[in-house]
């Protein structure tokens, strides 16, 4: 009897539901021409940093004496096929110098070494091709969001040479990279044709070969797969673009 009942119920709810009146769901997001069809988008981002310690500590690292500098340039350009969408590619070159003219690492009592005369030089280059989406923010024509897909090829070359005289040993490496990734960002027009933007850093997957050689005799390589899905506050890039 108690069964005969439960389908009769689960019967007249099957009933109701195809009885009732379909109702379409609607979260209210009104997509906004926030860049039309047809402009081109020209924008460069440069970041340059140096340092100089003089007997520097830091946590493990004691008598840290030596100089620096990374430098980086991705001009970019795009072209809108449709409102708020456009494709076009990048250029990347980046390069960085360390000079370390000693350093003590101590990792306790018994376990201590000294680091010095390390030179390391190394650049590397790339191209990428972008998809960019852009979505307003409200009904601003200013303020915008903007999701970038990238496809990345490149390759970079570094050397490391270490010690003096006789101790004398040095490295030098090739690379090659392929990422596929996203870079979201935000960015703020100051006037019709210039904007601001700053983005998070790429997420996505990365897939890197080196192949180095030690001395001139030694020869080793090394492959590395990354799949990358944090974003990094503390990795911010700042650049600007022309809409035209």
């Amino acid at each position: 009897m108690n069964k005969k009942i439960i389908f009769a119920i689960l019967a007249f709810l099957c009933a109701g539901a195809q009885l009732a009146p379909a109702q379409e769901f609607d979260r209210g997001i009104v997509l906004n021409t926030f860049i039309p069809k047809g402009q081109w988008v020209v924008g460069n981002s440069i970041s340059y940093s140096e340092y100089s310690n003089n007997n520097y500590q830091f946590i493990v690292i004691e008598n840290m004496d030596g100089i620096g500098y990374n430098f980086k340039i991705s001009p970019m350009f795009c072209y809108i096929v449709k409102d708020n969408l456009g494709v076009g590619g990048r250029f990347a070159y980046e390069r960085s110098l360390t000079k370390l003219n000693g350093a003590s690492v101590k990792l306790g009592d018994d376990i201590n070494f000294d680091i010095d005369n390390l030179y390391s030089l190394s650049h590397s280059y790339s191209g990428i091709a972008i998809m960019r989406n852009y979505i307003s923010i409200g009904n601003s024509n200013r303020f915008g969001l903007f999701n970038e897909l990238q496809l990345n090829l490149g390759g970079g070359e570094s050397k490391m040479v270490s010690g003096t005289g006789e101790s004398l040993t040095g490295t030098f490496e090739r690379s090659f990279n392929l990422k596929i990734g996203i870079a979201p960002g935000l960015m703020a027009f100051i006037n019709d044709y210039t904007a601001i933007e700053v983005n998070v850093g790429v997420l996505g997957f990365n897939y890197s070969h080196v192949k180095q050689t030690t001395d001139q005799v030694y020869t080793g390589k090394r492959s590395q797969n990354l799949a990358n899905f944090k974003v990094n506050i503390f990795s911010l890039g700042l650049g600007i673009a022309f809409y035209l």
